[in-house]
């Protein structure tokens, strides 16, 4: 037993070809965002120069990432389900101070994200491992920001959406993020979109008002004259999908681009959309389930099924990023496939197992993609002698050298001899 757990344990991710295709990466990515290029770098340029030396910029990512995450903790604390802000009989509002701190959490994760990646060119240190862990975490922020701000509105009848439709705007995130790695899966360059800028910019608004005006100043109506009124939660679920989508033309113009100038990979068509297959297969599953679903755990659990789906969805979108950063063939398979199908059908089956199956597969997708991620970066800083959250090596520079050049000869004395030498 305790070997099978020490062979889980140390299980190795990355084969030797992404490990390799690590080795020739060139960061390379477009930033046309006129609130980043002009409002956010200028500031970011000028607070990172107040960080010592010493602080590792992905202990910064790692430490933004956690912001994000308490806000989801405080929220999933205080308002599980999504009542406490729809201000009907029986629900306990969120008290005041969580909004002011989830203000302040995501404000401070936004700007840590953004000057990790000017501390680490600072002091020499930028590199596949951080960017490769900087976008690894954002895939798990993809779902961590919109599941809290539907905490401001919360599931009201009339001032709001439910849940369902709620879910929806999760998943439309859930594409962005995918597409725009797809995008540099086939372009070779990252084109960065301008939603997420606004999303951390407005999210951090929005808690504010929360703080200081309650979670009642979102409740009114905007007057429509003869076509009615408008809830102010619609306008919302509006602008997160449009802030999702608006940059899906621009990819499908830029994959266009890059086989029309031939600047791109320039793979068939069928390896091109190859990483789509699994996300997919997911969407599908995860789309059908709550439409079936014996006990409507869409309204039963909706923040299980919202992690459940940001999890497995960032577990995917990792996946492609090693690929597409090592320039290796993305996986079109998903091994998790099968128990999620199986847990969908034993629902149907057995209604009184959909809940149980349900947190079971929120444990198993979540320790299974923070095991795919620490066992990812544990290889990353074995190949790179790094440290993840320190600025040292893990063997000093000479004695690395030593044991490279000592590999290299133990190679060619066991390597056969070529005919002619």
């Amino acid at each position: 037993m305790q070997s099978l757990l020490r062979r889980l344990w140390n299980y190795k991710y990355l084969t030797q070809a992404q490990i390799t295709g690590f080795d020739n990466y060139k960061y390379s990515a477009i930033d046309t965002s006129p609130l980043s290029q002009y409002v956010m770098h200028p500031f970011w340029d000028w607070l990172v120069k107040f960080f010592p030396r010493w602080f590792a910029p992905n202990l910064m990512t790692f430490l933004g990432f956690l912001f994000s995450a308490l806000n989801l903790v405080l929220l999933s604390y205080y308002d599980w389900n999504f009542e406490a802000s729809s201000g009907e009989e029986g629900t306990t509002p969120i008290p005041a101070w969580v909004w002011l701190c989830t203000a302040v959490n995501i404000f401070v994760a936004y700007t840590l994200d953004g000057i990790d990646g000017k501390q680490a060119r600072r002091i020499g240190l930028s590199g596949p491992l951080g960017e490769l862990f900087d976008h690894g975490l954002d895939s798990y922020t993809a779902m961590l920001i919109p599941t809290c701000l539907y905490s401001i509105f919360g599931r009201s009848r009339v001032y709001s959406v439910r849940p369902m439709r709620m879910y929806y705007v999760c998943l439309t995130v859930y594409f962005n993020f995918f597409v725009s790695h797809w995008e540099k899966y086939n372009t070779g360059i990252l084109y960065l979109p301008w939603g997420y800028d606004l999303s951390m910019w407005g999210s951090t608004a929005m808690y504010l008002v929360t703080w200081y005006m309650g979670f009642e100043r979102w409740k009114f109506e905007i007057p429509l004259g003869s076509y009615g009124t408008l809830p102010l939660g619609n306008v919302m679920e509006a602008v997160l999908h449009i802030s999702a989508m608006a940059n899906l033309p621009l990819v499908v113009l830029n994959v266009y681009n890059s086989y029309a100038h031939r600047t791109g990979r320039l793979l068939p068509f069928w390896e091109a959309v190859r990483p789509a297959w699994t996300f997919l297969a997911y969407f599908i599953i995860l789309l059908v389930w709550p439409f079936v679903s014996p006990n409507d755990i869409m309204e039963t659990d909706p923040r299980a099924i919202f992690m459940l789906s940001g999890t497995i969805f960032s577990n995917v979108s990792c996946r492609l990023i090693v690929s597409q950063m090592s320039v290796t063939r993305c996986d079109a398979w998903h091994w998790q496939l099968p128990i999620y199908a199986i847990s969908m059908l034993l629902s149907l089956w057995l209604p009184i197992l959909e809940r149980p199956l349900l947190y079971m597969l929120l444990i198993l997708t979540t320790l299974s993609h923070w095991h795919y991620g620490a066992s990812v970066v544990n290889q990353m800083c074995e190949h790179f002698n790094r440290i993840c959250f320190t600025v040292h090596k893990r063997v000093p520079v000479q004695e690395d050298v030593r044991s490279k050049e000592k590999l290299l000869e133990e190679q060619d004395s066991t390597s056969p001899t070529k005919k002619g030498d």
